[in-house]
């Protein structure tokens, strides 16, 4: 998936301004943005239900809405037919596929639903119909998945397992486009950050990358041992007491001066931890520094 420039408008406000960054195969990148940052109207665009006003746009290199077999997409609220089990939807889908409707039960087996394949849909918790969704999604092997919010409704293990099989799906050279507020699980589960504020593309990297960027400071905790917290503190000026424990913040490239300072403490110091910029501090200060 490609886009370049790509803009939309809706009569005086621009939705997308000048848009660019791609997914690869296997690849998983998060789109993050606000309410109204332009995040579904790119989703819309991207899987042809909506034309777009300017720029390029590539989906498995045509224009969107040309190979929908090879596209799927979840949504964040998805809805059935509660008076159908869970395998009849599914056999349904698969049957509107050309595919054999016995495959249900083994594409609800794949996100946990197996036990509950023969039970009404009208039956299911939230997270449940979210899972008969991302089954949905699976039909056909496709090689673009485009999930808006897709762990919506999940409790923390099925969320887990979501992952797990998103690492599955990518590491067979699926492409992911991943919409989440959850940023803490979005960050350690995607290879990629894509940052839209106001329709516009703030900011695009890995992680790591984006930190540097940044520049957000970096937090040494320290827990000295019992009895040398005066002591400690003597060495390490501008630390703040928290508790038993004194936090140092500091700039990334001054990182290793203050941990070789710290160790030459030697038995003084119980422990040492280093906490970077989160995804949540990253993804505050690019929408800061665009106005928002």
């Amino acid at each position: 998936m490609k886009l370049q420039d790509l803009t939309k408008t809706y009569g005086p406000a621009r939705a997308l301004d000048r848009v660019t960054f791609s997914v690869a195969p296997g690849e998983r990148v998060a789109l993050l943005g606000h309410n109204g940052a332009g995040k579904s109207t790119l989703m819309k665009i991207v899987l042809g239900l909506i034309p777009h006003d300017g720029g390029a746009v590539q989906v498995l290199g045509a224009a969107p809405g040309v190979r929908r077999a090879g596209v799927a997409y979840l949504p964040e609220n998805v809805a059935f037919h509660p008076a159908l089990t869970g395998e009849e939807q599914i056999g349904l889908f698969l049957s509107l596929r050309g595919q054999d409707p016995r495959g249900a039960r083994a594409l609800l087996a794949r996100v946990g639903l197996h036990d509950a394949a023969a039970r009404r849909i009208g039956t299911y918790s939230k997270g449940m119909r979210q899972r008969v969704g991302l089954a949905q999604a699976l039909i056909g092997h496709p090689r673009l998945l485009i999930l808006d919010e897709p762990t919506s409704g999940l409790d923390p293990v099925s969320r887990r397992d979501f992952y797990a099989l998103l690492d599955g799906l990518s590491a067979q050279g699926a492409a992911i486009l991943l919409s989440s507020h959850a940023l803490t699980e979005v960050e350690a589960r995607t290879d990629r950050i894509v940052i839209l504020s106001g329709g516009r593309l703030v900011a695009e990297g890995a992680l790591e990358r984006l930190r540097i960027e940044a520049g957000l400071p970096v937090a040494l905790v320290v827990t000295p041992a019992t009895g040398q917290g005066d002591g400690v503190a003597t060495h390490l000026p501008g630390a703040e007491r928290v508790g038993e424990k004194l936090v140092l913040t500091c700039k990334a490239p001054e990182k290793l001066g203050h941990l070789a300072r710290i160790a030459a403490l030697g038995p003084k110091v119980a422990d040492v931890d280093v906490i970077p910029p989160s995804l949540e501090d990253i993804y505050s200060h690019f929408s800061r520094r665009d106005g928002q």
